[in-house]
């Protein structure tokens, strides 16, 4: 019996905003720069740039409207920028007007990203509001991003489980699904946050969604590697019919840094904060090998992704956490035999 997944798929990279926020010193604008350009170059028509939120708590994008402004008048990819389509998230309302002053001044995003939490306590962690109030943020929110021609992502969060809270119920992820998409939003991000989804819930869940929902367009899937499981939950999401991911360089990400620069900053709290090794997003480059090998169209260029990979990991300084940028592709071609005797 053979697996049943898409031949095709579209692939998001995060790494310029997931990727950097949790790094605890701060990455050199042009350093962002040459990664969302050689991004766009590997053949990547969604990355994700900036966070427009306050610079207070998240220093890591102070540089948000200098590094979109230099991305669209990069000559680099000035070929290519119009037909890759870049987001900034935009947790509230505030940033959602900076998005909107940077969209007005012809620097983008095309896209931003609002969240929601099923979890009470964690969402008002996460946005300082309650979900009652967040709801009636973000519907003024989107009706002021297509107005200045931005679409909005409505991501959300804790599906499989709660750091707070512990269990959670996905039927309630599928009931905020339903919500997002009645007030206007143009796609959904179904994040596992905190690496807490197996892969037969993974299975289950997104199997609900697309009975609900069934255009694969509408949603992205969103996997943290915590514990290890991001790829098998790549496939079997996959397996549902769902098309569209999202990755970051290295496995790098996952929560905001409590310190950059050796400074104290707001970062997200003790309950989610880890050591940067442990706590990130499904590799890109060993899931763009992986659906290579499985003979699914990415659009990008493997080769050019794992050179990118093996880059970034002197822009940290520090080996990540892709396997395959050490391993290389699987060889397609006999490689000799070693005497080993």
């Amino acid at each position: 019996m053979s697996l049943n997944y898409p031949s095709k798929v579209v692939l998001g990279d995060i790494s310029v905003r997931d990727g950097l926020q949790h790094e605890e010193r701060f990455i050199p604008t042009r350093a962002k720069l040459w990664l969302a350009e050689q991004l766009i170059l590997a053949g990547f028509k969604r990355i994700e740039i900036t966070n427009f939120g306050n610079p207070k708590g998240m220093p890591q994008f102070a540089d948000a409207d200098e590094l979109m402004e230099l991305l669209y008048t990069s000559k680099l990819v000035a070929d290519r920028i119009k037909d890759v389509e870049t987001t900034a998230i935009t947790i509230r309302e505030r940033a959602v007007e900076r998005a909107v002053a940077s969209r007005q001044k012809g620097f983008g995003p095309d896209r931003i990203l609002l969240m929601v939490s099923t979890s009470e306590s964690h969402h008002r962690v996460n946005s300082g509001l309650s979900l009652k109030e967040y709801w009636k943020m973000a519907e003024k929110c989107i009706q002021m991003a297509h107005e200045h021609g931005m679409k909005v992502c409505g991501t959300v969060s804790t599906i499989w489980g709660c750091p707070i809270e512990g269990p959670t119920d996905m039927k309630k992820a599928v009931e905020f699904t339903r919500r997002w998409l009645d007030i206007g939003a143009d796609d959904i991000e179904h994040a596992d946050h905190d690496g807490s989804a197996p892969p037969n819930a993974v299975y289950e869940y997104y199997s609900m969604v697309l009975d609900a929902f069934p255009d694969p367009h509408l949603h992205v899937a969103h996997f943290h590697t915590t514990r290890g499981w991001g790829l098998a939950n790549v496939l079997a999401a996959l397996q549902t019919g769902i098309t569209h991911f999202e990755g970051t360089l290295g496995g790098t990400g996952g929560q905001p840094a409590n310190f950059v620069d050796g400074v104290p900053v707001a970062g997200t709290g003790s309950y989610y904060y880890q050591d940067p090794t442990i706590t990130g997003l499904v590799s890109t480059e060993d899931m763009v090998v992986m659906l290579d090998e499985m003979g699914i169209d990415t659009g990008v260029d493997v080769d050019r992704v794992l050179e990118i990979g093996r880059t970034m990991e002197k822009i940290l300084g520090r080996q990540l956490r892709s396997e395959s940028v050490h391993t290389g592709r699987v060889p397609k071609e006999p490689t000799g035999i070693r005497d080993v005797t």
